[in-house]
């Protein structure tokens, strides 16, 4: 499936807004996952194994790739934000430049993470970005995603696009994948969530 160009458009504005906020982000963002998302992480790598190897897509400032780390496994930390990359590499961790739309993704992997990533992928591109992360994956291999709950999509600097739980899930199984656990929560500033771990057939 081709790009269009308004799609591109909207991903270069969120990712150039991220350029600049990168380090106010760093700033306000928690250093240590809370509970709840330790939690989620750690079903992930009972799935990837404890020497698995782990592709995160979105790191940010990477402080959820540092968790993982800690409990064994192998991380790619990739962003399509520099920023977020040299602010990781102030910190002695290595990252990759990475565009879910428009670059290939390698592994196969024992597991991939999408925490809050997702929600800037056009509508339209969303199929075609799940179908490769699926691909990544090896037989068995675990999908984590977290995306913003409710209908529509927001412009501005930050594009964003909402899903009811329901319709993401019958996205995640047309990518071929298997849906194993999912919730719902409320995050800063009121904002719905719902985190989904799905795994790739073996």
């Amino acid at each position: 499936m081709s790009v269009s160009s308004e799609d591109l458009a909207k991903s270069r504005q969120t990712i150039d807004a991220y350029e600049d906020y990168a380090e106010r982000y760093d700033a306000i963002v928690r250093h240590v996952p809370n509970r709840r998302e330790q939690a989620w992480l750690k079903r992930l790598v009972a799935i990837a194994g404890a020497s698995g190897q782990i592709l995160e897509v979105g790191s940010g400032p990477g402080y959820d790739a540092d968790f993982l780390e800690s409990l064994g496994v192998k991380v790619r930390r990739t962003d399509a934000t520099k920023r977020f990359l040299e602010l990781q590499a102030a910190r002695g961790k290595h990252g990759e430049l990475l565009d879910l739309i428009t670059d290939d993704l390698g592994g196969p992997y024992d597991a991939v993470v999408a925490l809050c990533v997702l929600i800037h992928i056009p509508r339209d591109q969303t199929d075609q970005v799940l179908a490769k992360i699926a691909g990544s994956l090896r037989p068995g291999g675990a999908f984590l995603v977290s995306m913003r709950n409710g209908d529509g999509e927001t412009g501005g600097e930050y594009h964003t696009v909402f899903w009811r739980r329901d319709d993401f899930a019958a996205r995640l199984e047309a990518a071929g994948l298997v849906l194993i656990r999912d919730d719902f929560n409320v995050g800063r500033d009121r904002e719905e969530w719902n985190t989904f771990l799905a795994v790739r057939p073996a």
